[in-house]
This record gives structure tokens, sequence and C-alpha cells, in this order.
């Protein structure tokens, strides 16, 4: 069968970034956007050589940029070649075979890459199964892109047989493939289901946030066990469960995976079940890298992730980690004098933001550092009170 997800982790390759900077979304927001596709990039294993973005309403139909846009790429490719370009935004088959035809490059779309990144950190057979499932349903309505270079070799009258067969051969293998994917998932869920069905009636807490904001650092901390925790994105796919005592209170701490802006549909999808740790937790422990910038948009995208999978009525400890590497931002100008204002202390943000969020959230709120085990102790406390009043409510009801 022709065609299969590009591979970009076996050796070092080369990447070209490409964004639209939308005329209706904040300034500075491309740029970020790009920021994260680069380490996305570098999850990969490939290195960034050049971004380019192009202010647009929306992308054109046929390549994504204009014209313009799309020449400078040209010439850059030409001059550099690179061994990919990677687009910010999910392509149609059609921009894909446009673009690949102009820069005569391998193109990757975010979807893509961020499968590729899954396809080479999934470990159990669930995680495998799901992504490649997530493949499949990628690949699906991508493969007539795949076969044109029959048209190239043999095209003109009486040559479109062999091609279409070909596809319609690809697509039946390629849906006969899904079919039983999905058949071996449904497998697998009612074996998890049967494994959570004997946990009892202890209180399971799950782990939440965007993805590289320390959850699998806490979730070390907490149980004292040994769970992959590295500086690169989605580091962990499945679902890790640890049984945890604090204070002779017990609870059941699940790591997953983290969620991420523009995760393909696909994913989503096929990673619900590993997702049902979260919607068949007591309580959620929501990680957010304070040090991050757009962590206020982080917080959106997973709040907005829960909305999706109804998990967002679930009582919440808010977490807020790498105080170490928090820097306070600039406060502006005085509004009488004109003048900049003082900037004010890493203490006195945190104390301002934390004041701020408990008036707002009215939920739990902690300040740490998971990986220099600064006030840890405030989150054990913490944890171990909202668990044990949910052991008494549980009794009440």
């Amino acid at each position: 069968m022709k065609g299969k997800i590009h591979d970009t982790h076996k050796k070092q390759e080369t990447a070209v970034l490409v964004a639209i900077d939308y005329k209706f979304k904040p300034k500075g927001q491309a740029d970020e956007y790009l920021d994260e596709l680069e380490f996305l990039t570098e999850t990969a294993g490939a290195k960034t050589l050049k971004k380019f973005t192009q202010k647009l309403d929306h992308p054109f139909s046929a390549t994504y940029v204009g014209t313009g846009k799309l020449e400078e790429i040209k010439l850059y490719v030409q001059e550099h070649e690179p061994s990919m370009v990677i687009f910010d935004d999910e392509l149609s088959p059609s921009q894909i075979r446009n673009l690949e035809n102009t820069l005569n490059v391998k193109i990757l779309d975010r979807s893509n890459l961020i499968l590729d990144i899954f396809a080479s950190r999934a470990q159990s057979a669930q995680a495998k199964t799901q992504v490649e499932l997530a493949q499949m349903q990628y690949l699906l309505p991508r493969l007539t892109r795949m076969w044109t270079h029959l048209s190239k070799q043999q095209g003109g009258i009486g040559m479109k047989g062999p091609g279409e067969t070909q596809i319609e051969t690809d697509r039946r293998i390629i849906l006969d493939k899904i079919s039983l994917l999905k058949k071996r998932l449904e497998n697998i869920d009612k074996q998890n289901l049967t494994r959570r069905s004997n946990r009892g009636g202890i209180v399971r807490v799950a782990l939440v946030g965007y993805t590289n904001v320390g959850k699998s650092t806490i979730m070390n901390v907490l149980s004292k066990s040994d769970v992959l925790a590295e500086n690169k994105l989605f580091a962990t796919l499945d679902s890790t469960v640890r049984k945890v005592v604090l204070e002779n209170t017990p609870f059941l701490l699940s790591d997953t995976v983290g969620f991420i802006r523009k995760l393909p549909h696909q994913l989503i999808e096929c990673f619900k079940s590993t997702l049902d740790e979260v919607r068949e937790a007591d309580l959620l422990i929501h990680v957010v890298d304070i040090s991050h910038p757009n962590f206020m948009e982080h917080i959106q995208v997973v709040n907005q992730t829960l909305e999706d999978i109804k998990s967002d009525h679930k009582p919440v400890i808010m977490v807020f980690n790498k105080i170490d590497m928090y820097h306070p931002q600039a406060r502006g100008l005085d509004e009488e004098t004109g003048e900049e204002l003082p900037e004010l202390s890493m203490e006195e943000n945190l104390d301002h933001l934390k004041k701020s969020w408990m008036s707002k959230e009215n939920t739990p709120v902690v300040f740490i550092s998971a990986q220099k085990k600064q006030n840890i102790e405030e989150l054990r406390d913490k944890l171990t009170k909202t668990v044990a009043s949910l052991y008494e409510l549980n009794a009440l009801g």
C-alpha cells in the first residue's frame, strides 16, 4: 500500500515553518504559535531553519499562503534545501498537493507532525492502537495525492484505470484496517473498564493541564514513583495510575496526556478512552506553567477540552507550577505621571496572582515548583483536605 505518515523522528532533519498571522487574532499570537510549532518540530527530532508568517484574513484555498509569500518560501527552500516545510494549520489534500508541486519538498501540517510525535512516543498496546487509528483516519482523505505520480508517469487517455483502481484498493484496505483497530480499541476499553470498576470506592484524582507543564514531575513528587518526565511535548501518552496515601488518606492519582491547541480531531476521538481517567475522576488537579508568558491561554485550552469531554463540572485544585522560573511582567505606565510603574517582586506578583485567582475561581490555589520541591507541603495539605472532604461527601451520599 502506497503512502504512510511521514516519519520525522528517526534522523535529524531540517524544517521551514509557516503560519498565518490572522488579522483578527491578538498581536504576537502567530509568533507564539510558531514557537510552539518549533518545539513540536524539535520534539519530533528535526531542526528549524526558518519561520515564515503572512498576515491574512483566512488561508488561500489552493496554497494556504499567497503567491508572493509562496515564491519567497520557494526561493529559501531552493537555496537551503530543508527536509520539509511544516504548516501550522491542517492542510487540505489539494493544498498539500499544490504545495509539494511548487516547493518540491516534503510538506507536513501541524496534525501530521503531532501524529508522528504520538507514534514515536506510544508505548502501550492501547496508545499504539489509538495512534495508528488516528493516522489511518488522517490518511484516508489524502489518498488521492499519493497516487498523482501515476498520472505523471502514464497520463493520457486510457490510463486512468490503474490509478483509480489502486486508490480504491488502498481505500478499502485502510477502511478495513480502521474497522479492525476500532474493534481492538473496544476490547481494550472493556478491559480498562473492568480494571477501573475493581478500584472500589477509593477517591480518584487526575492531573490535567497543557502539555509540558510538569504533571509527570508532580506525579513523581506526590507518589514517589518514577514516571517519565522530560522537557518535551507529549512525554506522557498513556495514563499512569498510582495509589497515594497522604496522612492516612488514600486516593488514586492518574497522569494524563497533555492538552494542546489545535490538537488533531482524530486524536481527540481516538484518545477518548485515555481521557476516561479524567471523566471518571472525583477531583482534578489543573497544573499550569506560570513561567509561560501565555499561561492564561493554556488555561482556556484546558478548560475548553474539559468542557468538550463533559468534565468541566468537577472540583479542581489549581496548581501553578514552575514558580522558580517565573518572571514578573512589566506593570505599564502610571496614569497620572506617565512614568513606568516600578516592577513588583516575584513574591508580590505571586501573592497578587494568588488572591486574584482565589477570588475569581473560588477554588483552592497553590503555587509550587515541583522540580525544586517548593511549597509541596502546601499542595499535599490542600490535596489531603480536599480528598478527605470527598470521602465525607461520598459517605453522606
